[in-house]
């Protein structure tokens, strides 16, 4: 198995390239620049999330009329959900966001917000991950909560109940969305490759291509 390369080789070595400076306070407008920029990737992905937001906008309507009519139960299951989405489901994001960095090999884990703004993130200092590790610690939040919720609505259909794992199915859609984004640089130089690692005491995520390239085109 290859071994990434070193801080030290990625910056002083002369063989990898600078490529990204991510402050963590700007995370969202680097990520929207991607979402503008890729053309492989993204697309399929705002389907899915275009259709996850108009189910999410038909399941509320829905549970309001039904309220409306004298049966609030569908109304309570979706309000719950949107708060559990939006604070529990936070947490659980980003601890299997940490859980995978752990297990690549990080010594130690971190877990931050950014101020005044709804951006969190796990970081792990000086930790390189290659394409590999990085795809599963980007991809792991999305596949394990959505598997859930989709076995969530196998459990409680056609119970009230249903509504809340499609609420956090739909909502947290839109919590993967910066990291798929983050990935498609991963993709973006065939046949180089592309190591990324967290500088906590610049509060940033730097991203480096290697120079020269290898023998295996990367997809």
């Amino acid at each position: 198995m290859k071994k990434n390369p070193t801080i030290d080789e990625l910056q002083n070595s002369g063989n990898y390239e600078l490529i990204a400076r991510v402050k963590h306070a700007h995370i969202k407008e680097f990520v929207l620049r991607q979402v503008m920029l890729d053309k492989k990737f993204i697309p399929p992905y705002m389907i899915y999330q275009t259709l996850l937001f108009l189910g999410s906008v038909f399941f509320l309507t829905r549970a309001i009329v039904l309220a409306i009519r004298g049966n609030a139960e569908f109304l309570f299951v979706t309000l719950a959900a949107v708060v559990f989405s939006l604070t529990i489901l936070v947490i659980i994001h980003e601890f299997l966001h940490g859980l995978v960095l752990w297990m690549t090999g990080a010594p130690r884990v971190s877990f931050g917000r950014v101020k005044g703004r709804f951006i969190f993130y796990a970081a792990a200092h000086h930790h390189v991950l290659g394409k590999k590790d990085f795809s599963l610690v980007a991809f792991t939040p999305l596949v394990v909560v959505q598997a859930v919720t989709l076995l969530g609505i196998f459990i409680w259909y056609p119970d009230p109940m249903v509504y809340f794992p499609l609420m956090v199915m739909c909502i947290h859609s839109f919590f993967c969305a910066g990291d798929i984004a983050l990935a498609t640089l991963f993709h973006k130089y065939p046949g180089q490759e592309v190591y990324t690692f967290d500088d906590q005491e610049q509060k940033a995520s730097l991203y480096y291509v290697s120079k020269q390239k290898v023998n295996s085109v990367l997809s």
